[in-house]
């Protein structure tokens, strides 16, 4: 399958440089924090997979930009010269088919070589049963052990049923916490005292500022925006190109960054 272009790498650039600039600039405000865990508990549909009824209050473009730095977990090398933001809801049935199936091929071939930097951002939809009770406890795991949570993320999605479809998803989900040998005392505190939370608000603020109707969204620098389950082989396909293109920039600018 062929991508077509739609814009310049480095326009491309431009934009998402400058949605990241204004964010710095202005900070997460009241409206990010006091964003209420009935509104992201609410779902308003357990359907398989993707079309996102946002919320206005998450969507408002006048409200307070949120730094892209403050959310999600980075994978890859901080000066890979390309970047990509993915939006997944963990009780998404595309996200689930894209992490099982094609991001392990992707992580070996482009973020583990050093050609790009990953960010994962979970963030809650609204769509999908007991996301926040997964969203947090990948948070809270984060914060202790990053190899726990790359564990905890994979149990997640290989095991989705389980937590999505269950009357009782935190013991579900505490339970598999508990096996990674975390503190236990200090990952109850953190979800109990909703210590992430004002940080899975902003992620699902951001994508309503960033314009996400669906999951999987993934912003790749230098494109229009990708969306869904998409085949392996048009990631590869697009990572190459925007990575071809961006050492071209580097080469000519003597080694600059090609955003800049």
């Amino acid at each position: 399958m062929t991508f077509e272009r739609r814009r310049p790498v480095a326009l491309g650039a431009a934009l998402i440089l400058a949605v990241t600039a204004c964010a710095e600039a202005e900070g997460p405000g009241a409206d990010t924090r006091d964003l209420s865990r009935s509104l992201l508990e609410a779902p308003r549909d357990d359907g398989a997979s993707t079309v996102i009824a946002a919320d206005p209050a998450l969507a408002d473009p006048g409200g307070p930009r949120v730094p892209v730095s403050q959310v999600g977990f980075n994978r890859g090398a901080e000066e890979a010269v390309v970047k990509v933001v993915e939006m997944s809801d963990y009780g998404c049935g595309y996200c689930r088919q894209f992490h099982e199936e094609t991001f392990p091929s992707l992580r070996e071939q482009f973020i583990e070589t050093g050609m790009v930097e990953w960010k994962f951002v979970p963030y809650i939809t609204g769509m999908f049963e007991n996301s926040l009770v997964a969203t947090e406890a990948a948070e809270c795991t984060y914060v202790q052990d990053t190899e726990a949570f790359e564990t905890l993320n994979g149990r997640l999605w290989n095991e989705q049923a389980a937590w999505k479809r269950s009357s009782d998803p935190t013991s579900v989900v505490h339970a598999w916490v508990e096996e990674l040998g975390v503190d236990m005392v200090a990952f109850r505190a953190c979800v109990e005292g909703d210590e992430r939370l004002p940080r899975i608000a902003a992620s699902t603020t951001l994508a309503g500022q960033l314009g996400v109707r669906g999951t999987p969204t993934f912003v790749v620098l230098g494109y229009p925006p990708l969306q869904g389950a998409l085949p392996l082989e048009m990631f590869q396909e697009v990572l190459t190109l925007v990575y071809n293109e961006n050492m071209k920039i580097l080469e000519e600018r003597g080694g600059a960054d090609p955003g800049a």
